[in-house]
Formats: C-alpha cells, sequence, structure tokens
C-alpha cells in the first residue's frame, strides 16, 4: 500500500473521524467508555498530529504526540483502520512520529496501551519499544501498560 503521511490540526475532519473509530474499538474491547486514565489529549497539547491517507486519499492512520518536558514526549491516538491494518501503515506512522519527536528534540517516547490490546504490545515490542514501569496518569491503573524506546 502507497501511503502520504502528513501533518494535522487536531480538528481534522480525517483525523477526527480516525479518532472516533478508534474510541468505539477500545470502547467495545474494554466493555466500557471508561477506559483512558488522564487528560484526554486535545489540540491545545498536541504538539504534532499527522494523518495516513492511502494512494487514493482515504485517510487510513493517525497518531499523535503530546510533550511531556523537554526532551520527553508521548504517543497518543495511535491508529489504524481495521482494512489498512497488516500494510505498514502503522509501522510508516510510527517512524514518522519518531521522526517529527527528533525534529522538536525528543529523545525519549513514551506511550501507554492496555491488556485488552495485545496486539498493539506485541507491535511496540517489535517496533524496539521496551515495558517500563507506569508513569503519570497510569501509575496504579490495572490496564495500563507503558512502553519507551530512545530515538536518536
Amino acid at each position: 500500500m502507497t501511503i502520504t503521511i502528513d501533518r494535522a490540526d487536531w480538528a481534522d475532519e480525517a483525523g477526527t473521524e480516525l479518532r472516533r473509530a478508534q474510541r468505539a474499538e477500545l470502547d467495545a474491547r474494554y466493555g466500557s467508555d471508561d477506559h483512558e486514565p488522564g487528560t484526554p489529549p486535545s489540540g491545545d497539547d498536541i504538539a504534532v498530529f499527522l494523518v495516513a491517507r492511502d494512494e487514493v486519499g482515504t485517510p487510513v492512520g493517525c497518531g499523535g504526540l503530546r510533550l511531556l518536558g523537554e526532551q520527553r514526549a508521548e504517543i497518543k491516538r495511535m491508529f489504524v483502520a481495521p482494512q489498512a491494518r497488516g500494510t505498514g501503515v502503522a509501522v510508516a506512522v510510527l517512524r514518522a512520529l519518531e521522526a517529527e519527536a527528533g525534529s522538536l528534540g525528543v529523545v525519549e517516547l513514551l506511550l501507554e496501551t492496555g491488556t485488552a490490546q495485545p496486539d498493539a504490545m506485541r507491535f511496540y515490542e517489535r517496533e524496539g519499544y521496551s515495558p517500563i514501569p507506569a508513569f503519570g496518569p497510569y501509575v496504579d491503573e490495572p490496564l495500563s501498560r507503558c512502553y519507551a524506546r530512545r530515538i536518536d
């Protein structure tokens, strides 16, 4: 699959639809809509938001970065539409987020996923992210699994 990845405003229609689809999938996996510790990301605290599109312009993935100080950032709202999974979109979005983070001076990326997302845990571990103790709002959250990776 040929994809393009571009920066988008948080309020971008395609990004909003992808985040809505992600939310619906997570609500179904966790059996509720109360599965996100901490403050949900918004246009006010996401430094970079990316949208991936396929060769005909259909939005197929997204992801954002929330800065956590001078040299750390958290990956937020990383999502690939079900029809595009297994095509390389997730890796492309992740690498684009890492490149954007590097351009902002970030040297360590953190993220949180959950126990009902074993596919996400396998993906991040395969892509070089290591399990870490829970950080920030995820401390003492039994459903949270946190990861980190240093980037160059």
